[in-house]
């Protein structure tokens, strides 16, 4: 049986695969797959931009040679603040999912747009070329979850993953 520290660094680098792996598939469906993310598509995207080098940076410290109460107080911040992150992120997952359904009414002001033209021609060429994306339809599905339900998990899992993880290296640099 490993040492929890030891078990505390597999838990970040399993979270930071995770996350990334799912934020890779993100961008792969936008930029491969053609779908468009809506506004609240993009800011589920917000938690994987900050919550990722949080971990990276928990990581960090584990490795490095800090005195033990700060270590122990900087790795544990910093996952516990990644478990926040993602916490919310699986909320805002959780909001449009709901909102996919039926279940409630989501964002008045999401689906898409654009700026301000100067003629009706450019108006017209403008209008045949945007794609408004709904946050209230989901334009895919897998095992009967859209993107947003699967960010609601895998947010969640992260979350988890995190809160595990400081756990975990709390109970070893106690000993």
């Amino acid at each position: 049986m490993s040492d929890p520290a030891t078990t505390a660094r597999r838990l970040v680098l399993l979270l930071l695969a995770g996350g990334l792996a799912s934020i890779l598939t993100a961008w792969g469906f936008q930029t491969i797959g053609g779908y468009v993310p809506c506004k609240l598509c993009l800011e589920q995207r917000i938690p994987y931009y900050v919550g990722l080098p949080l971990a990276l940076l928990a990581l960090v410290a584990m490795l490095r040679p800090l005195p033990a109460a700060a270590r122990r107080l900087a790795v544990t911040g910093l996952l516990v603040a990644v478990a926040a992150i993602f916490a919310w992120g699986a909320g805002l997952g959780a909001y449009q999912a709901g909102a996919e359904w039926g279940f409630w009414t989501g964002p008045m002001d999401c689906g898409g747009g654009g700026g301000m033209t100067d003629s009706a021609a450019n108006m017209l060429n403008a209008l045949r070329s945007t794609r408004v994306v709904s946050c209230t339809e989901a334009s895919w599905r897998m095992l009967g979850l859209s993107f947003a339900g699967w960010n609601a998990v895998i947010s969640a899992g992260i979350a988890v993953l995190a809160l595990a993880g400081a756990w975990a290296w709390r109970r070893g640099s106690a000993a």
